[in-house]
């Protein structure tokens, strides 16, 4: 905190009095008491004593007066290897707080006071060994003394808590207080294991109770992996910690329940989604991870075949008309319809979105959730957005015949629509919308594109080994039986966790509409018609971007086995 605000575009008493949060008059009194003080406080830490604003509000301000990122501490769980590097004297000796180590990076992430203590992080730096990257936060000093207090002390590896819980009992009711909630193992199992699943990249938490056990799996690069199983003695006291986190009814057992809630790990925000289910061997727990920091690719990071990209851009440049991402759940749909979202975005276009719900924030964006209890639903959300002066709608799912004729009625009337449909190929998506009872002379001229894709993993770099093509996989890979050709297969590192991959890519077919494909869709041709039509004007199907992809030697031939069909067309 300690910096020369005069040399800021905004002080620190402007940002404060320009939001609202402090008078002219208290600013003044703040401003006579540190002229008076023979000692002289920062400006922030005289404003809370004298009860003007509060630590996170001067957090806040002085984040947007620096021009750095700042850290809310009362909702974050730290990383135990980040604590185990900075003893807890060293922490209050700095007035600092470790939030997060990351290995590959050689970096701690770190919360301090004031982000241009260079003495301190100098000192940390010294202490810890020269090489090692500081990335300092700002926080407010309380907080900071706070969570010291918190952490330090209590066992925050899974396998210590589990030691703890063998030995003593769990209090229920103090589950739901707020009241030093870090004294209790079971909160720290949970943030533990929530904890681990972002660090490793999962998607999805999968909490299955059975007979005498309970089952732990998280969902990485698409594919569940049993993590671990713990005794069933401990999941009650783990649904009532998940339920509070999740704002859900915890007395509610027989019933499914929705929620969600935001927590910082490793120094980010990450919001999840939660969905409790009863089954016959108690209540079933699915988190699902929304990590804002990895969900928006930019288009030219896709790593899509240029002529696609090509394409892509093109559907992009038309002004008027819907564009589909269609697919199974899990396939990264709303992923790609954020990157296209990202590539128009900017201040001369009104983007306004309908999802259920929202799921990562972005700036300049009106983003709305459906909410059926006030009746706000696909079809008169979009009814509503119509009349909020839009250039772009982003339509979260089209699933009944309201949002369909909505969606459409948008897109002819000189708006881009972006939307998502559940079917298994671009050219599907056509007999799906006649199905919800769209006409073929309102879809003929108004459809701009359809986007088909899937999610596979890539090969791990580290590990991955080459073969001899045998003759199936040659035959697979529209190959001549008698070459010879080098694929790649997965082994297994502990870089990729004995895996084989590591992280995920897509596969995609673009279908592009022009005039004799619109009219073809009124003259209501066939799925077999269009598609060859489509075929012999460039059109690639997915188990040709699959080939291209292993060809490339980026994933297997099991891999794209697993999610597109290798056998369509031989």
């Amino acid at each position: 905190m300690a910096t020369d605000y005069q040399n800021k575009k905004l002080r620190l008493g402007d940002v404060l009095t320009l939001r609202g949060v402090i008078t002219q008059d208290q600013l003044q009194v703040a401003l006579t008491e540190q002229q008076k003080s023979s000692h002289p406080l920062q400006l922030g830490q005289i404003l809370i004593q004298l009860g003007f604003a509060t630590e996170s509000i001067i957090r806040d301000a002085l984040s947007e007066v620096l021009n750095t990122e700042s850290i809310d501490l009362t909702h974050m769980t730290p990383d135990s290897e980040a604590l185990a590097r900075i003893p807890r004297s060293k922490a209050l000796q700095l007035k600092i707080m470790p939030i997060s180590f990351d290995a590959s990076k050689f970096s701690l992430t770190i919360a301090i006071s004031d982000v241009y203590n260079l003495l301190a992080i100098d000192q940390l730096r010294s202490y810890l060994g020269g090489n090692i990257v500081i990335v300092p936060l700002l926080a407010g000093i309380t907080e900071i003394q706070h969570a010291i207090d918190h952490f330090y002390g209590v066992e925050l590896s899974v396998d210590g808590i589990l030691e703890e819980l063998e030995t003593g009992k769990v209090d229920f009711q103090s589950l739901a207080d707020d009241n030093d909630e870090y004294s209790q193992p079971v909160v720290r199992l949970v943030d533990a294991l929530l904890s681990d699943a972002v660090k490793r990249g999962a998607s999805d938490i999968h909490f299955e109770p059975e007979q005498g056990f309970l089952r732990i799996r998280y969902r990485i690069d698409g594919v569940l992996q049993q993590i671990r199983s713990l005794h069933i003695n401990y999941w009650p006291a783990m649904t009532v910690r998940l339920k509070v986190l999740s704002t859900m009814n915890i007395a509610e057992t027989r019933a499914p329940q929705d929620g969600r809630f935001s927590m910082t790990v490793a120094g980010r925000s990450v919001d999840f989604r939660a969905s409790v289910q009863p089954t016959t061997h108690g209540e079933n727990f699915v988190l699902r991870i929304l990590d804002r920091n990895r969900g928006i690719v930019e288009l030219n990071d896709l790593d899509l075949h240029p002529e696609s990209l090509m394409t892509l851009k093109l559907m992009l440049a038309r002004p008027e008309g819907i564009l589909l991402v269609t697919g199974p759940t899990g396939s990264g749909k709303t992923t790609t319809l954020y990157s296209m979202l990202s590539h128009v975005n900017n201040e001369t276009v009104n983007i306004m979105t309908l999802e259920d719900p929202v799921e990562y924030p972005m700036t300049l964006l009106r983003q709305t959730s459906v909410n059926e209890a006030a009746k706000m639903d696909f079809a008169s959300g979009i009814r509503s957005m119509m009349r909020q002066d839009p250039d772009v709608i982003l339509v979260g799912e089209i699933r009944d015949k309201d949002t369909a004729d909505m969606a459409m009625r948008a897109a002819m009337t000189g708006h881009q629509v972006f939307s998502t449909l559940h079917t298994n190929s671009a050219i599907g998506a056509i007999p799906r919308l006649l199905d919800l009872g769209v006409l073929p002379d309102v879809m003929s001229g108004n459809i701009i594109g359809i986007v088909a894709q899937r999610l596979i993993r890539k090969l791990c770099v580290n590990c991955s080994q080459t073969y001899q093509a045998d003759a199936t996989e040659l035959m697979l890979l529209r190959e001549p039986e008698a070459s010879e050709f080098t694929l790649h297969k997965s082994t297994g590192c502990p870089a990729c966790q004995k895996l084989g991959y590591k992280g995920r890519m897509a596969l995609m077919e673009l279908l592009r509409f022009d005039a004799e494909l619109d009219d073809m869709v009124a003259q209501h041709k066939s799925t077999n018609e269009l598609l060859r039509y489509a075929l012999g004007h460039g059109f690639r199907l997915l188990v040709e971007d699959g080939i291209r992809r292993i060809k490339e030697g980026k994933t297997t031939l099991e891999e794209v086995a697993r999610v597109v069909d290798m056998t369509q067309g031989l």
